[in-house]
C-alpha cells in the first residue's frame, strides 16, 4: 500500500494515512534504519500491513522527493 507520514510518534513510529484514507501507526523496516533513510511528515511511503491487525504496518520504501540532496551529497560526519 501506499501513503503519506503525517505524524511523527515517540518511539521510532509514524502516523501515516493511506490512499485510501485509512490511518495507521507504522514502524520503520530494519533495512532503511540499518542505511539511515530518515522518513519527514509529508513523505510518499510504501507499507507492508499486518493481516492480524490493520490498524499496524511497516515502512519498506520511502519515495524520493523533488528538491531532496542528491545522494553522493551526502554529510561525513558519522563514522565508525
Amino acid at each position: 500500500m501506499e501513503g503519506a507520514i503525517d505524524e511523527i510518534l515517540p518511539d521510532g513510529r509514524f502516523g501515516v494515512t493511506l490512499d485510501n484514507g485509512h490511518r495507521l501507526i507504522c514502524y520503520t523496516a530494519g533495512k532503511m534504519r540499518r542505511y539511515r533513510i530518515r522518513s519527514v511528515v509529508g513523505d510518499r511511503v510504501h507499507v507492508e500491513m499486518t493481516p492480524y491487525d490493520l490498524s499496524k504496518g511497516r515502512i519498506v520504501f520511502r519515495e524520493r522527493t523533488p528538491g531532496q540532496t542528491p545522494v553522493g551529497a551526502r554529510k561525513r560526519g558519522f563514522r565508525r
